[in-house]
């Protein structure tokens, strides 16, 4: 069967394209499965993770909304995984590679969105990057410190998701892109919701350009990307949309991202994640037993962000009412 899947790659996909017979590899050698690829396996391992699960529950943009259609983490995790699917196989990429990397690119991600990840790179001597903390998350933190022995083309993707990376493979270029297709037209989707935002607010050169709906500009950017790049060993769009792309993302920055009433409550998260660092830091031997089995050979500060990076928005403010709150004045 799987000698099968190998041929079907080889005979189908693009010469660009990453074939899982080709894999680099994992750290630790595993028995071959009998018929699923090594980037199959990667995805089965990533969805099946603890962390994975969490997603549920970190914030996307907007901190505890009130209402059921907003984005989570994990949502806009889904949204990436079928904007980068639609690509890779418009483009005859390898589209399980490109499934695993969507599912995995965000596992690293702080309670409270940006505005988590924001604070611990400033408490954190080291710094602190969502994306390099969600490879550490599968190199190291999951399976209680066993990690998921992913493949290096998935870790590879998961480290450079961000726009300034540069992927090893174009299956990891496609989820770079599809990560902020996802979350810019998500993101005004969920500010038009909350009343941030109208869509006549979007400067009308780039409207007419992208289109004056999410399904547009999603088929848009995705329609510009599949002609640029068909049969080229490359991924990205054309000059014109390119340009028109980063227009919006400003746009999206300026009005919503940095807009005080779309970030209302983030003070709060920030002090709640900043009293939960130094309380930690103070009484490390409060940590759960994993993380504090990380202090010796990563550091105190290390173990704390790998803790508080891990908690979901909920657990984070559960944590702080049991550390601060007294109980007579739960309500």
């Amino acid at each position: 069967m799987l000698e099968y899947i190998y041929e079907f790659e080889k005979q189908y996909l693009s010469k660009y394209a990453c074939l899982s017979a080709n894999t680099i590899g994992r750290e630790r050698q595993v028995v071959p499965s009998k018929f699923r690829t090594e980037f199959q396996r990667d995805r089965d391992r990533i969805i099946h993770s603890k962390a994975f699960r969490r997603l549920k529950h970190k914030t996307q943009v907007f901190l505890s909304p009130k209402g059921d259609h907003y984005r989570t983490r994990l949502t806009h995790t889904l949204e990436v995984m079928q904007v980068a699917r639609t690509i890779a196989r418009a483009l005859r990429l390898n589209e399980d590679l490109t499934e695993a990397i969507s599912f995995g690119h965000d596992l690293g991600h702080t309670p409270f969105g940006h505005s988590g990840e924001n604070v611990l790179n400033k408490l954190n001597p080291n710094g602190f990057e969502h994306n390099k903390h969600s490879l550490r998350v599968v190199e190291l933190l999951e399976n209680d410190g066993v990690g998921l022995n992913l493949t290096y083309e998935v870790r590879d993707g998961i480290l450079h998701h961000k726009k300034s990376g540069t992927p090893a493979t174009l299956e990891g270029k496609i989820v770079s892109y599809a990560d902020r297709i996802a979350y810019m037209n998500h993101d005004i989707e969920d500010a038009i919701l909350g009343g941030i935002l109208n869509e006549s607010d979007i400067p009308k050169h780039i409207t007419d350009i992208l289109g004056d709906s999410k399904a547009k500009r999603i088929n848009t950017l995705v329609s510009d990307i599949v002609t640029n790049s068909f049969g080229k060993n490359f991924v990205g769009y054309s000059n014109k949309i390119d340009v028109v792309a980063d227009e919006l993302r400003e746009f999206m920055f300026k009005t919503v991202y940095f807009n005080s009433r779309a970030k209302i409550e983030e003070q709060k998260a920030n002090q709640m994640i900043e009293f939960l660092y130094e309380y930690y830091m103070k009484n490390s031997d409060k940590l759960p037993e994993f993380y504090i089995s990380l202090i010796e050979k990563w550091g105190k500060d290390n173990a704390v962000t790998d803790y508080i990076a891990s908690m979901t928005d909920t657990f984070a403010v559960k944590a702080f009412e049991d550390l601060f709150i007294p109980n007579c004045w739960n309500f």
